[in-house]
């Protein structure tokens, strides 16, 4: 495994941040840490880039231990933080070069490796523009690019699509794809967007510092083992109780709404208006999304 956390447990002062947090990723793996602010990911992340020490267990990266030996880590990895980390009064290639000399690159051999750099990442015109008049996406890339630039075997990506249109979010995705296609990078991010979190190879759900739930896209969304209908209602409290007593399901609330897990959601529906005519005022159906695993898990919302 090419990046393995045991235990993993941080606190500030008295409130515990991350709680006994396990799990491991695969080399060339695209692995997601998936939560609502303030669910640990942050810290977690801090902790993996070498930013902070834990209070108790261990996270090591290509065999190195984040604390103890934080040098050999940060050489074997790139970091993509979700602030802005480039120079904007210097041009793409400045930012690069600047980048390259503190991990101890220079003369030709920099040179070629920022020439592939850009090259990889369509990038290739814009080295000598200045990072202020870059878009959003471009300056993403320009980012990956300097953690790509000293071949490092693990990328972190910490919320990377945050502030970026839809356009811009979908091109970075395409390079993260053809980073681990063609370089074999691992990636590892940090994210509170589904359809981010859906192009993971596995993700963890993170809730108050605790891992709920971990796998594939495809394996959490099997354990809702069905549809997911949501019903308003004038008295949700009411017709749930109803709904548990006729059809045996439990609805759970949220945010004055029932939700019901069930196989065959839209037979459901039809059965639930006939049998309480007047107390549904609508209905959906969807099949289940992580949002949904989510809610199941934790009983709390991802927003």
């Amino acid at each position: 495994m090419i990046v393995e956390v045991q235990n993993l447990t941080h606190r500030y002062g008295q409130r515990t941040a991350l709680s006994a947090v396990n799990f491991e990723v695969k080399a060339a793996e695209i692995f997601g840490l998936l939560g609502p602010n303030g669910g640990g990911k942050s810290t977690l992340f801090r902790i993996l880039s070498t930013l902070m020490t834990p209070t108790s267990g261990t996270a090591s990266l290509c065999g190195h231990d984040v604390g103890r030996d934080p040098a050999a880590v940060r050489r074997r990895i790139g970091v993509v933080f979700q602030s802005q980390s480039l120079d904007k009064k210097l041009t793409v290639e400045e930012n690069l070069r600047g980048q390259g000399h503190l991990h101890g690159m220079s003369g030709a051999a920099l040179g070629e490796r920022i020439e592939k750099v850009l090259g990889r990442l369509g990038l290739g015109d814009r080295r000598g523009d200045l990072v202020e008049i870059l878009s959003g996406g471009l300056k993403r890339r320009v980012e990956i690019a300097k953690g790509l630039l000293h071949r490092p075997s693990v990328i972190l990506m910490d919320e990377a699509s945050t502030g970026l249109d839809p356009g811009a979010r979908r091109e970075l995705w395409q390079y993260i794809l053809e980073l681990r296609e063609q370089e074999g990078v691992t990636v590892l991010l940090t994210s509170h967007i589904l359809d981010e979190a859906d192009k993971c190879d596995r993700l963890v759900l993170l809730h108050e510092g605790k891992v709920v739930s971990e796998g594939s896209p495809a394996q959490l969304k099997a354990k809702i083992g069905g549809d997911v209908v949501i019903l308003e209602a004038g008295d949700p409290v009411a017709l749930g109780k109803q709904i548990e007593s006729h059809f045996h399901v439990r609805p759970l609330s949220v945010d004055g709404t029932l939700r019901v897990e069930i196989a065959n959601g839209h037979r459901f529906i039809t059965e639930v208006v006939e049998a309480f005519p007047g107390a549904i005022e609508s209905v959906g159906l969807h099949k289940p999304t992580l949002e949904d695993v989510f809610l199941r898990e934790t009983g709390a919302a991802l927003w």
